[in-house]
């Protein structure tokens, strides 16, 4: 999937929608909360979008490894988005709940 704001194009990796399907069918299915995963694809998709604009202007993911990219993130209630810009794309990478041992997730 792919869209084009302000100059920036937007992608998303395959693994992006994994983890947000895993984590609104989790609040939806097993907390019983549909109206609560609903909510958390709105805020997603608001935030994402908001930071299509400057997407530079998040705070950068300090990781163990050397990439070529820097990841950026930004929260979305107890989740975490993380991207990277290469050129004029911001490719959405990940979307993984903040209370996980991201060191293994994201090394």
């Amino acid at each position: 999937m792919s869209e084009r704001h302000e100059g920036y194009e937007l992608r998303y990796l395959p693994i992006f929608w994994d983890d947000l399907n895993g984590a609104v069918t989790y609040i939806k299915d097993v907390l019983h909360a549909p109206e609560a995963a609903r909510r958390l694809i709105d805020e997603t998709e608001q935030a994402i979008l908001q930071h299509l604009g400057n997407p530079m202007s998040a705070p950068v993911y300090k990781t163990t490894r050397n990439r070529p990219l820097p990841y950026y993130w930004f929260g979305v209630g107890n989740y975490m988005v993380f991207y990277v810009v290469d050129g004029n794309v911001m490719e959405v990478r990940r979307f993984l709940y903040g209370a996980r041992d991201l060191t293994r997730m994201i090394p």
